[in-house]
């Protein structure tokens, strides 16, 4: 057995070892619960905690963890080791269901965006029984990691994975629906699936070290553009450094080992990104495993002397970060709904399931684009590796030109029914190939899913996940509201196509086929009345309307209260991010650039001054005196603006005016901040210029 099979999933508590530590009725129990989704039985928790920390205790575990992800990124923990005392007050080891079940951290210092007090301290984890447990390692210490939700006190959503299980079930309600008036009643459980590719970029340590920027704020805030960056496209898919490749298949190791199935890697675009993409998954657990995956990532560098950096932009000028996230539909029968195949009554799902998705877009393109909003994100979307913040959808030509036909059907007959099955029957031959890939979409089909290409590397793919789950049950109830109202002759499939034919129709405006690069597209989908978001606060004002509080309340994701103070918690993150930049630009400005500056004069001016000696005019010299006497002065001025702008920022009542400001007044400051600060760059000597250059981040490992 290879090396690889050998130590898959041994620090997971997966169902090999649930088998082995618990009875057959139990793990049966534990198992429904799993594939369901519905709370623990009470009655066997005590078991399932029990094996869990027989499991844990036996590899070397002593505490354990409710992992969280709350509002503000990334996830969180507080352990609790495995003692407790006895009648007599001896230690003993102790884990209990309760503890198992649900677990009590101080929510105080979490983000609420008001909707709790500081004071009011009380919240509540609660475990995901769908998503595996596992074993944290830090050296010879190992702790029970187990995935959990965050609610407050008063039941108030605190994290984000509660949207994304609550997605689920209004996705799986609402999929149902429309099979049963199909007349399939097979049908028992809907599955979600996903797979995020990574991209990230590694960065030697002692030069990521010399860039305060790159440290505090996970960016190059300034940096001159190098002589060879990505022009030549030599580095995507290029041969892999030894030190890469090393790090590369320890990472891969590690992840094998928590049950994570990574699969690919590569360079990417830029020198020194790389991408790693693993097997698809259900999707809770496919989002987990690419938290852990982040985590392990920036350890597993650490081991090589490398530094691996998950934000959107590190580097201006050269291909920026992102997370394609792979998603798909099916059910408990096995189907695929994206996946057409040679059953007309499949077929006829798949293309519901097309139109769904279609009237999800259509209506709420403008929160698919707000859900991915960040001030890391914003440096990417619209460039030339990244989609741009106007939400389209590519099918591809053969599904175009099926959508068109269907669209032009006029009256539904059972003929034309047949015909379009027929054309439907064989594209799984070619599904991959019906068309060549258009990688400049947001959200294109790729063969049997859909590729949502707009998440930020260092995201978190729940919220992708949520809004996608959510504009589907949207689309499927809106198409099971107009079947049922449809009052054609014929069948239910007959009624089916009579609504696909409008949809098709109304939702045309979403469709796009070309380059989602060129300036044409930007004017054609102002036309066609497609919202255009160019930073975060307009993308987060969004959420602010009623139309998107109807689709959290009528799904039952999240209530106008909840949704509110996500969004003040995510525009406090933008300002809160902002203004870390702007304060660490304006130290770096002042206390690396202008000192490196003046020494570069200082040399010139005593160079200048032996010249003179010797009897010469020493034109030259001064010159270029002058040049960076007046970078000296422009960057002086230039932090001067960006305090001033701060002000301003500081002063606006209300996030949303504050977010506004930031993104206007505080952006421009920086960026004429930095444009005097690069120009410095190429006047000062390579000795004396205190900041890693560009040519050293992307070359040297």
């Amino acid at each position: 057995m290879g090396t690889i099979i050998k130590k898959y999933g041994e620090l997971t508590f997966n169902k090999k070892v649930m088998r082995q530590k618990l009875s057959k009725e139990v793990y049966k129990q534990l198992i429904a619960t799993i594939e369901s989704g519905e709370p623990l039985v009470q009655s066997i928790a005590a078991d399932v905690a029990h094996a869990m920390k027989e499991w844990a205790i036996e590899n070397g575990a002593t505490h354990f963890t409710h992992w969280f992800q709350p509002q503000r990124g990334g996830t969180a923990e507080k352990h609790d080791a495995f003692i407790s005392y006895d009648a007599e007050g001896e230690i003993y080891e102790h884990f209990s269901a309760q503890q198992l079940i649900q677990s009590e951290p101080d929510a105080s210092s979490f983000p609420s965006g008001g909707i709790r007090s500081t004071f009011e301290a009380r919240g509540y984890t609660a475990w995901d029984p769908t998503s595996p447990a596992f074993l944290l390692e830090a050296g010879d210490t190992r702790t029970l990691v187990i995935p959990s939700v965050f609610l407050s006190w008063t039941g108030e959503v605190l994290d984000i994975k509660t949207p994304l299980l609550r997605s689920l079930k209004a996705l799986n309600d609402a999929a149902i629906r429309l099979q049963h008036i199909l007349g399939n009643k097979n049908v028992k459980r809907i599955k979600v699936f996903g797979g995020p590719e990574q991209e990230y970029f590694l960065f030697s340590k002692e030069l990521y070290e010399s860039r305060p920027d790159l440290v505090v704020c996970g960016r190059t805030l300034f940096g001159a553009p190098p002589a060879k960056g990505q022009q030549m496209e030599d580095h995507y898919f290029g041969s892999i450094k030894g030190k890469v490749i090393q790090f590369m298949e320890k990472l891969d190791a590690e992840l094998y080992r928590r049950g994570i199935p990574a699969k690919t890697r590569h360079n990417e675009v830029s020198p020194n990104q790389f991408e790693i993409a693993p097997l698809y998954e259900e999707v809770n657990l496919a989002i987990d495993h690419n938290l852990q995956l982040m985590d392990i990532l920036k350890k597993v560098a650490e081991e090589f002397n490398m530094v691996g950096i998950l934000h959107e932009k590190p580097l201006a000028g050269v291909n920026g970060s992102g997370k394609h996230f792979n998603w798909s539909i099916g059910d408990n029968t096995g189907i695929n709904y994206f996946d057409p195949s040679g059953s007309p009554q499949r077929n006829i799902f798949f293309l519901l399931s097309l139109g769904a998705i279609m009237l999800g877009v259509h209506k709420y393109g403008g929160l698919l684009r707000g859900v991915v909003a960040d001030a890391g994100n914003d440096h990417r979307l619209g460039a030339n590796e990244a989609p741009p913040a106007i939400i389209s959808v590519y099918l591809g030509e053969y599904l175009n030109e099926l959508c068109n036909e269907i669209e032009g059907l006029g009256q539904v007959t059972e003929k034309k029914m047949s015909e379009i099955f027929l054309g439907v029957q064989d594209l799984p031959k070619v599904a991959k190939d019906t068309s060549d890939r258009n990688r400049t979409s947001p959200l294109a089909f790729t063969g049997n899913k859909f590729e949502f290409r707009a998440v930020g590397s260092s995201q978190n793919c729940s919220e992708a996940a949520t809004m996608l789950n959510m504009i589907m049950a949207y689309g499927y109830n809106e198409l099971a509201d107009r079947i049922a109202a449809k009052k054609v002759k014929g069948d239910v499939k007959e009624k089916a196509f009579a609504v696909l034919e409008k949809v098709f129709k109304d939702t045309k405006c979403v469709r796009f086929e070309g380059n989602n690069y060129d300036e044409a597209w930007h004017k054609e989908a102002e036309k066609r009345g497609l919202p255009s978001t160019k930073n975060t606060p307009e993308a987060l004002e969004q959420f602010l309307t009623d139309d998107a509080a109807h689709l959290y309340e009528d799904l039952e994701v999240l209530s106008r209260k909840e949704l509110h103070s996500k969004i003040d918690i995510k525009l406090e993150a933008y300002c809160k991010t902002k203004d870390i930049e702007f304060k660490t630009a304006i130290d770096i400005a002042k206390t690396y650039v202008l000192p490196a500056v003046a020494k570069q004069i200082n040399l010139l001016a005593e160079a200048q001054r032996g010249i003179k000696a010797a009897g010469s005019k020493a034109t030259g010299i001064a010159t270029d005196i002058k040049k960076l006497d007046k970078l000296y002065s422009d960057i002086a001025m230039s932090i001067s603006s960006l305090e001033k702008a701060m002000t301003v920022c500081e002063a606006k009542k209300g996030i949303l005016a504050a977010a506004r400001a930031y993104a206007a007044i505080g952006a421009f400051a920086l960026s004429k901040l930095r444009q005097s600060v690069d120009g410095a760059e190429e006047y000062v000597s390579d000795d004396l210029w205190p900041l890693a250059k560009y040519q050293q981040l992307l070359l040297v490992l």
